[in-house]
C-alpha cells in the first residue's frame, strides 16, 4: 500500500480552516496524514484543536523538527509567506503557499529557485483555475475557440468587512490589488498563455483610511502582455455590506473569433429571510458542505479541490513520480513569480504615476 502523505498546515485563520477541513478529509479518504497545524494565535490554536483534534504548536519550526512532514501548506497573511515556505523547502518538503506566492519579485524568485535547488513540490493556490466555469474558459482557449486572444477584463471586489473586520491585522500589509487580482491575473495568464509586458495603475484611499485601515480602497490595472494581448482588472474591497455576497467577481475574454464571459459571482441561485439583512447569492461552486451517512461533514467545491490537489500531488511523488511529468498540471512557483511581477509592477506605478515595465 503506499504510504500517505503526512501534512501539517501553516496558519489556521479565516483560509487556513479550509486546509483543516481538505485535509481532515482526505485523511478519511485514506489520501494523505493530517499531522498538525502551528498559529501564533494561541486562542484560535485551541478552538481549532478542539474542532480538529490535531496537534497545534505556537512556532512553525518547532512544529516541523518535531513532526517531520512530508508536506506543509502556508495560510498566513501574504507578507509572511516566505520565511515558513522557504525554511520548509530547504528542510526538504513539499510546499503550497496561498496566493500570492509573495509580495516581492525577489522573494518569489528566491523560492522558485530553492525548490528547483531541491527538487520540491512549490504549488500556489491560485484556485480560480479549479472552478469548473474557469477550466472551460481555458479548454476552449486551448483549443483555439477564440482564435487569437486580443484581450480580457476582470473584476472582483469584496464587502467592507474583509479588510475591516476579517484582515484587521494585517490588511495595511496588504491591498485589493495583493488580496484579491492576482486571481484574476493569474488566471487570465493561464488562459491567454502570456506573460506581463508593461502595467499602468490608479488607485483610491479614502474610505478604508477613513475608519482607521491604511490600504488602498480600489485599484484599476492595465496589463500589456505578451502577443499585444490586453488585460484590464478592477479590484476594490469596499462594497457595502448589504451586497449581496462577500465577493463580486467575473471576467471575460475576447478574440478575433470568440468570446465568453463568466459571472463567478451569481451563480443562479439567490435567497432572501426575514432572518437575513440582504438578499443572498451563494457561491456552491467554491465551497459547499453536506452530511455523509454517519453524519460526517462533507466538503465539497473548488476552494477544497485546489488544496486536495496539492495533496494527490505529493502523493504522485512519493510513489515515484516526477515534477517533469506533472508540469503544466498545477499552478507552480514560476507562475507565482510572474503574478507578482505583475502586481509588484501595479504597486510601483501606483506610487509613480507612470508606466511600469516588467523585466
Amino acid at each position: 500500500m503506499a504510504r500517505r502523505p503526512k501534512i501539517c498546515v501553516v496558519g489556521g485563520g479565516q483560509f487556513g480552516l479550509m486546509h483543516l477541513r481538505a485535509f481532515r478529509q482526505l485523511e478519511r479518504e485514506g489520501r494523505c496524514q493530517f499531522l498538525a497545524l502551528a498559529d501564533i494565535n494561541e486562542t484560535l490554536l485551541e478552538e481549532r484543536r478542539r474542532e480538529f483534534g490535531m496537534r497545534t504548536y505556537a512556532d512553525f519550526a518547532e512544529m516541523l523538527e518535531r513532526e517531520q512532514p512530508d508536506a506543509v501548506t502556508i495560510a498566513t497573511p501574504d507578507h509572511l509567506h516566505r520565511e515558513i515556505a522557504l525554511h520548509a523547502i530547504n528542510a526538504g518538503m513539499h510546499v503550497l503557499v496561498e496566493k500570492p506566492l509573495e509580495v516581492t519579485v525577489e522573494g518569489c524568485s528566491q523560492l522558485v529557485e530553492a525548490a528547483r535547488a531541491g527538487k520540491t513540490l512549490l504549488q500556489v493556490d491560485f484556485h480560480k483555475r479549479y472552478d469548473p466555469y474557469h477550466a472551460e474558459l481555458c479548454r476552449l482557449a486551448r483549443e483555439g475557440k477564440f482564435g487569437e486572444i486580443q484581450y480580457g477584463y476582470a473584476w472582483m471586489e469584496d464587502r467592507v468587512e474583509v479588510p475591516r473586520d476579517w484582515l484587521s491585522a494585517w490588511a495595511a500589509e496588504s491591498s485589493p490589488a495583493w488580496f484579491l487580482a492576482v486571481h484574476m491575473v493569474d488566471l487570465f495568464r493561464w488562459v491567454a498563455q502570456t506573460r506581463g509586458r508593461r502595467v499602468y495603475a490608479t488607485g483610491v484611499r479614502k474610505k478604508l483610511p477613513a475608519i482607521g485601515v491604511d490600504t488602498w480602497d480600489s485599484i484599476s490595472m492595465s496589463v500589456e502582455m505578451e502577443g499585444d494581448i490586453t488585460f484590464q482588472c478592477q479590484a476594490s474591497w469596499i462594497l457595502p455590506e448589504a451586497f449581496e455576497a462577500v465577493v463580486n467577481q467575473g471576467i471575460r475574454v475576447v478574440g478575433t473569433d470568440g468570446i465568453m464571459e463568466v459571472d463567478s459571482q451569481n451563480r443562479g441561485a439567490e435567497s432572501c429571510f426575514a432572518s437575513d439583512d440582504r438578499m443572498v447569492t451563494p457561491n456552491l461552486g467554491f465551497f459547499r458542505e453536506t452530511q455523509d451517512t454517519a453524519g460526517q461533514a462533507v466538503y465539497g467545491g473548488y476552494g477544497i479541490d485546489a488544496i486536495a490537489d496539492f495533496a494527490d500531488n505529493v502523493a504522485f511523488l512519493m510513489e515515484g513520480g516526477k515534477l517533469t511529468d506533472l508540469a503544466g498540471r498545477y499552478p507552480d512557483g514560476v507562475d507565482g513569480l510572474e503574478t507578482t511581477k505583475i502586481v509588484a509592477a501595479v504597486h510601483e506605478s501606483l506610487a509613480t504615476g507612470k508606466l511600469v515595465e516588467i523585466a
